[in-house]
């Protein structure tokens, strides 16, 4: 990518190749991708960001999916891929549409305290609330070095509520899925849940996550260190406190994927490279993930007019209800049939390009760094990046495969994945700040599903060296020969690395 109005940071340190190197071995040579890289520009990728603003200004601020705002950035994806040549289809679904109508409140009444900050979970009910904090009988305070709270996730982890008087259950993070903790609270009686982190590092802030579907019952979320506090107090005499949640749920909104297939290339070996065109309720998301959308879109028009000839077949897609819990790419791998899955060569995913505060994260599908391996190939796919970000002298982290973007579903059916993150709403640490600047102690993306993810919330730099190397991506794995393969190093279990705060809302 030819960085407009941005200095050349590094210069190509590995002198050409004319060919990809063959699936299953060697070194990925950055030049042979050189004309795509730099057909691909910021301001490229900043036009369309810049078309994702102007649609987000006109209907109510956002592009959530089951939105006009979502629909707007369809059609204007629509249009753009079919100018450019491709072959492009809509796929429509049904989905649960979720809306925060207003922020939650969670305040204690007797004995009386300030209001506690808190967190409406995704899928939680509306209601006014004020009743007895009542613990989970097996919340696990203090809490162990490693997380290892089952609280909440089995029908006796609660006593049974009073029937006379409004009680509210408070239950730790760990062990099962948000939505099972809430379910045998309800069975148990209880007219409210709150939930709040286990305690580990990485653990404590204030708590947020989605229920995965629609529930009935006001659930909101609290730091370890409040809620820890108020099941002591809760545990030690009566405490009251009044929860306030406002929401809307359709459980059977409309969305869609777009996808485009370019006209050449092996249709039976489809490369998807894959990026969630909507937003979240509260704002444009136009680093969430607008930068990921723009990105392969500006990628695909530049493809399309260099007439880059690939191997695989490349097919864009662009998902919706990402945000509401990877519906869009979970519908599109689990209606294909086995058939065509084994199609599909791999799936390169772009979610958060252009964090303010960012850091080069590479999903570590081999493991070696996390622990948890993708499915074969995806540590060749992890080394194609590596190896470019070497190649320009640029230092690189890796990130987990821990499902929470829209690779989950294509590892989930043994389909090999990769593909860049610059951070979300994870704290850049000093040793990172020092390798790629920024400021330590601060959020990679500080407007992460918030209402100031503008365009304004953006890092060039970050849009270019991360823009570079998707294109390259795709242009290497595009036209790989044979089938991919991992490194013969065996992945190791590794101790966690870090995330850049896992893009999405944990259901767990």
């Amino acid at each position: 990518m030819r960085k407009l109005a941005i200095p050349v940071i590094a210069t190509l340190l590995v002198a050409g190749a004319a060919q990809p190197a063959a699936a299953g071995g060697g070194h990925h040579h950055s030049e042979s991708s050189k004309r795509l890289r730099e057909a691909v520009t910021v301001s490229g990728v900043r036009d369309h960001l810049k078309a994702f603003q102007k649609i987000a200004d006109r209907n109510d601020d956002n592009r959530a999916s089951g939105t006009p705002g979502f629909e707007a950035s369809a059609a204007y994806v629509k249009k753009t891929l079919k100018k450019a040549g491709y072959r492009v289809t809509e796929q429509k679904f049904i989905f649960p549409f979720f809306d925060e109508l207003a922020p939650a409140q969670l305040t204690r009444v007797s004995p009386a305290g300030p209001a506690y900050e808190t967190h409406t979970f995704d899928f939680s009910g509306t209601g006014d609330v004020t009743g007895q904090v009542v613990p989970a009988l097996n919340n696990v305070l203090p809490p162990t070095p490693a997380p290892s709270s089952l609280a909440g996730c089995a029908p006796a982890d609660y006593a049974p509520a009073s029937a006379t008087v409004t009680q509210i259950a408070l239950v730790q993070r760990g062990g099962c899925n948000f939505i099972v903790k809430a379910q045998n609270a309800k069975a148990a009686g209880y007219d409210a849940v709150i939930i709040f982190n286990e305690g580990q590092p990485g653990r404590d802030d204030l708590l947020t996550g989605t229920l995965g579907e629609p529930f009935d019952l006001p659930v909101v979320g609290l730091s370890f260190a409040d809620g820890s506090a108020l099941a002591a107090a809760a545990s030690a005499g009566t405490v009251t406190v009044r929860a306030q949640t406002s929401t809307f749920t359709d459980p059977n909104a409309t969305t869609s994927n777009i996808i485009a297939d370019s006209k050449g290339g092996d249709p039976n070996r489809v490369l998807v490279v894959g990026a969630h065109l909507d937003s979240v309720t509260a704002g444009p998301g136009i680093n969430d993930n607008g930068s990921g959308s723009a990105t392969i879109l500006e990628i695909a028009e530049q493809a399309a007019k260099l007439k880059v000839k690939t191997n695989q077949k490349l097919r864009f897609a662009f998902w919706g209800a990402e945000e509401a819990g990877l519906l869009g790419s979970e519908h599109y791998v689990t209606t294909l049939s086995a058939a065509d899955q084994a199609k599909i060569y791999a799936n390169l995913n772009f979610d958060m390009v252009g964090s303010p505060n960012y850091v080069r994260f590479v999903y570590d599908g081999d493991g070696s760094d996390t622990g948890t391996a993708g499915p074969d190939g995806s540590g060749q796919i992890e080394a194609v990046f590596n190896d470019y970000f070497t190649a320009q002298g640029l230092a690189s982290d890796p990130t987990a495969f821990d499902g929470r973007s829209d690779y989950g579903p294509f590892i989930a059916v043994g389909i090999p994945a990769g593909g860049l993150f610059s951070g979300a709403e994870g704290v850049k640490t000093a040793e990172q700040a020092a390798e790629y600047g920024g400021v330590a102690g601060e959020p990679y993306d500080p407007c992460y599903h918030a209402a100031c993810d503008d365009i304004s919330n953006l890092n060039n730099r970050s849009l270019s060296e991360l823009g570079d190397a998707a294109a390259h991506a795709v242009y290497t794995v595009g036209r790989l020969k044979g089938a991919l393969a991992s490194p013969a190093a065996p992945a190791t279990t590794g101790e966690g690395a870090a995330s850049g705060g896992s893009h999405g809302h944990p259901a767990s």
